[in-house]
């Protein structure tokens, strides 16, 4: 069973914001104040140009592993799906702490217990070996709650906010910009997740497009939420670590209403568990593709993956102010190396052959 094109812009216009709204709009503030929107339009023009050729390469009906078996020979091609899968599991484990950090700080008012969030990897255990076809009917779900959810936060934030912080535009400076696209690079790696996917959903007339686009749309939420938050915040943005979560707490109706801005975090945290997710789910797909077909392979390597990134969430657990300023700092290369250079090569290489069909 595949995906359908119609899942694929789903996930594209619907999960790639979500994914971007708990830590990185005050790492942004810190690195270029109030000219924070402009190193993350710059990310998503590129990573919209680069799903258009991604999504190009899906013309071929191969998955990744198959185009390069076929190209260099299996031992290559098994390589390569250790490397992808490696990088994978590398960016999952940012969305990953962000979650704990979420559940632990947001949906507790007292300090929880230090396995609390344990059950997210039992949770992504199962979602791990389930087959990647699976993504496309999480989406159809998933989308008009996380829509819904965007939107709920957004109405309830605006009122609260003063657009004239973001005055004037450029104050940063070049210097600015350069910091703030370098601490975006650790959440712009969704032309990687595309890749894990083709081959699996048939690439229908204008679907390169379509998806940019979509992409695009997303993106212009994410940019109004990222200016209501510096509207609302302003010179304390850079200390509001889990912003939508915050954002939205200053709506005049709280006072009759009660937290009803909850139902909206609540839905916004169950479709980024999902985004969280995804890129392990991937990285079980291509390890299991590349080293046999066996039934008990899948659930194997979900398990071995989930106890690892368990393993690693918490042994980090007292360090991770550290590990976050690694990821967005001193690592930060390794996302555009993968999320920009490889899907550009692998483009080059394999993306001329045209296969289309009309929807």
């Amino acid at each position: 069973m595949k995906l359908s094109s119609r899942q694929i812009l789903f996930f594209l216009a619907a999960a790639a914001p979500i994914g971007k709204i708990v830590l990185m709009p005050a790492r942004l503030a810190r690195a270029c104040a109030n000219d924070l929107l402009f190193p993350v339009l710059a990310q998503l023009l590129v990573q919209a140009a680069i799903i258009f050729c991604v999504l190009l390469l899906a013309r071929r009906e191969q998955t990744l592993y198959a185009l390069i078996r076929d190209a260099a020979g299996g031992v290559a091609a098994k390589i390569a799906a250790i490397l992808f899968s490696a990088f994978l599991l590398f960016a999952a484990f940012l969305p990953v702490v962000e979650q704990k950090l979420l559940v632990r700080s947001i949906f507790y008012d007292t300090i929880p217990v230090y396995l609390v969030f344990t059950p997210f990897f039992i949770f992504s255990a199962y979602l791990c070996a389930r087959p990647l076809c699976t993504v496309g009917r999480m989406w159809d779900i998933l989308t008009p709650l996380a829509a819904v959810a965007l939107a709920g936060i957004a109405l309830l934030s605006v009122g609260s906010a003063d657009y004239g912080a973001l005055a004037p535009a450029g104050a940063a400076g070049w210097e600015g910009f350069a910091s703030g696209t370098q601490a975006a690079c650790s959440w712009f790696f969704d032309a990687v997740l595309l890749l894990a996917l083709i081959g699996r959903f048939p690439y229908t007339k204008g679907l390169a497009w379509k998806g940019a686009v979509c992409y695009l749309a997303g993106g212009a939420v994410l940019l109004f939420l990222l200016a209501t938050f510096y509207g609302v915040f302003s010179e304390i943005a850079v200390a509001q670590t889990h912003a939508f979560a915050r954002m939205s707490g200053f709506f005049s109706g709280m006072t009759v209403l009660g937290r009803i801005d909850y139902l909206f975090i609540f839905a916004a945290a169950f479709v980024m568990t999902f985004y969280v997710i995804l890129p392990m789910q991937a990285a079980v797909g291509t390890l299991s593709e590349a080293f046999g077909k066996s039934r008990a392979l899948p659930a194997l390597l979900s398990a071995g993956i989930n106890l690892a990134m368990l393993a690693a969430v918490y042994l980090t657990n007292f360090h991770t102010s550290q590990i976050i300023e690694m990821l967005t700092g001193t690592l930060f290369w390794l996302y555009p190396v993968f999320a920009a250079g490889v899907p550009l090569l692998l483009t080059l290489i394999f993306g001329r052959r045209t296969h289309e069909t009309v929807s």
